[in-house]
């Protein structure tokens, strides 16, 4: 069961009568829209997932999606999140090198460029769509699990201004999932190219980092 409350963060009064929707990042597909309660609540009944939380038509939330999920707005017409760009504003721009081997990938009719390893030139064109298709690419199809990594590794740069170690991602995957699938062996095996903060890191749009495995 999900559950998202929506609250106003000034006066911290229940927001009634919104329409919620979930869009899951396995499949995309769209879940809703449920209206909020008179408590401001509105309830899911599927099993735990990852993906994003739109409230009156704007992205309010991305990551996992489990148990009671608080959003605290404002307003209604403050700016929405998104799910596309770089993980933080200071990772934007090309890190392009004379001599740069790059390989180009259209997204939306789009090229984008990434080196040739698949680590985006600029990580301002990340998107959801990108990440599919590096993923595809490296043999790799994308899972509930692996989108919760995903969404762990941005929002964690987004937040600490530097990449989740595999330290740091057991320590938190031991806690949301369980000891056997938050281990280092569960998290290469599902990032068999390299292990999460290799293979995570690509499909994150974050960049190389030192230490990589």
């Amino acid at each position: 069961m999900i559950c998202v409350n929506i609250v106003m963060k000034f006066g911290h009064q229940a927001l009634k009568r919104t329409p919620v929707e979930l869009i899951l990042d396995e499949d995309g597909s769209h879940i809703g829209p449920v209206a909020t309660n008179r408590s401001g609540v509105a309830c899911f009944d599927i099993p735990a997932s990852s993906g994003k939380i739109i409230v009156d038509g704007a992205e309010r939330y991305q990551g996992r999606l489990d148990g009671d999920i608080v959003i605290k707005l404002w307003s209604l017409t403050e700016t929405g999140q998104s799910s596309e760009g770089a993980a933080a504003n200071e990772t934007t721009g090309s890190n392009a090198y004379p001599g740069m081997t790059t390989r180009s990938i259209t997204i939306n009719d789009r090229k984008v460029l990434t080196d040739s390893e698949g680590y985006l030139v600029d990580p301002g064109d990340w998107s959801e769509e990108f990440a599919r298709q590096q993923a595809s690419y490296e043999g790799l199809q994308l899972k509930s699990e692996h989108w919760e990594i995903i969404r762990f590794q941005r929002n964690w740069y987004a937040t600490n201004g530097k990449q989740a170690t595999v330290r740091d991602m057991i320590k938190s995957f031991r806690v949301i999932w369980d000891k056997d699938r938050g281990s280092s062996s569960y998290l290469h095996k599902l990032f068999p190219r390299g292990g999460p903060q290799k293979q995570g890191n690509r499909l994150a749009g974050l960049l190389r980092t030192k230490g990589e495995h």
